[in-house]
């Protein structure tokens, strides 16, 4: 029973000591703390597919009651904004190639006779395809106002509705805002970058300031200088994911609709998964900047195949297949589950077993790299 106290004591002692090395810089502080806000705050703002304003060109040839309703709803939607009035065809072009208009609204001359005919009438929709997924978001706002002013229009002249009329609900996220997909992502991508980083640079900068062959001449066994270099990095990680919450929840008014207790479930395992990908890494480097390289190097394809900003199931099979072992990816639903869906441990096993298991595999290669590199 001593023997495991007095080894619980020499790695709460290399843990404060790790502590100390990261915290006694007020830069070193700012650094770590302020940027996940502000990078928290930029995506908030900045990485939305929302539109709140789109441009767009009206052409109408029939210029009857008809076209001017139809119109008149596009403008008075709050989200599109006339910027000219074409008089032929061979203004389209330009008006798109300038970049003035996201879309082209062409009305035929006998609209309003085919309405009142019963006929189809259909309505041109050009869209500046330079920019697919801001133009696909425009037309999706197009189709809605028109199918609107369909049923209305059929309602007004006693017609009977269409047979089939899709009624939409969105779960979890009932207006589609970008933004309640983004933040709670960024809980577990911010906490992920930094716990890599302050763990890779941990032993490397024992290597590079001269002061790593005293420490293995130090009663500390190699089990325990690990645990001592990743317990920081782990308390420094919840701090960061807690600081990011609170963004999500004080700044966007993101509502929480889980447990906190299955959140930190999630996070702690998901980084102990971090803190073994961070441990390898310095076990393979030799200095500071390279341990920030290789850092950068693993986080890049961590951070594009994680579902943060595409769909895993729009990827190729290989991709796939490869984003099983990507923790971020475990974590990123984790935060989703458990923030929008308010869902419980017993249904997210799915995701927590896969996240024990790499942070299992992680831990014991990192281990088995350090004591061959100290042996």
């Amino acid at each position: 029973m001593s023997a495991v106290w007095e080894s619980l004591l020499r790695m709460l002692a290399l843990t404060r000591k790790e502590l100390l090395a990261i915290l006694k810089d007020p830069r070193s502080r700012i650094l770590l703390f302020v940027p996940p806000i502000l990078q928290c705050l930029i995506f908030g703002y900045a990485a939305t597919f929302d539109l709140s304003s789109v441009s767009y060109a009206l052409m109408d040839q029939d210029r009857t009651a008809a076209s001017h309703e139809l119109v008149a709803r596009l403008d008075g939607s709050g989200v599109f904004h006339r910027v000219a009035n074409l008089a032929g065809d061979g203004e389209i072009a330009r008006i798109i190639d300038n970049r003035r208009a996201l879309l082209v609204l062409r009305i035929a001359p006998d609209f309003e006779r085919r309405l009142q005919a019963g006929e189809d009438a259909p309505v041109q929709v050009i869209a500046d395809g330079r920019n697919s997924n801001t133009a696909g978001v425009a037309m999706g706002y197009v189709n809605a106002v028109v199918s609107d002013f369909n049923v209305d229009w059929r309602a007004a002249r006693g017609d009977p509705p269409p047979v089939i009329q899709p009624t939409l609900r969105a779960w979890y996220n009932p207006n589609l805002e970008t933004r309640l997909n983004m933040i709670p992502a960024l809980i577990a991508t911010l906490t992920m970058m930094q716990t890599v980083m302050l763990t890779a640079l941990s032993v490397a900068r024992e290597r590079e300031q001269g002061t790593f062959d005293q420490l293995l001449v130090t009663p500390l066994r190699p089990g325990e200088i690990i645990v001592g270099k990743a317990a920081p990095s782990m308390l420094v990680g919840l701090v960061q994911a807690t600081n990011v919450l609170l963004v999500a929840q004080l700044w966007f008014h993101i509502p929480f609709q889980g447990s906190f207790l299955v959140l930190y479930t999630g996070l702690i395992l998901f980084l102990l998964a971090a803190v073994g990908l961070g441990l390898f890494v310095s076990s393979i480097a030799q200095t500071m900047q390279q341990a920030m390289l290789y850092t950068m190097l693993v986080m890049m394809p961590f951070m594009l195949l994680s579902g943060l900003t595409t769909p895993i199931s729009s990827m190729p099979q290989v991709l796939q297949d490869f984003t099983l072992i990507n923790p971020l990816r475990w974590a990123i639903d984790i935060t989703h589950r458990v923030y929008l869906e308010g869902v419980g441990l017993d249904r997210l096993l799915p995701d927590l077993v896969p996240l024990a298991a790499i942070g299992l595999v992680t831990l014991i290669g990192s281990s088995w790299m350090f004591q061959r590199r100290i042996a």
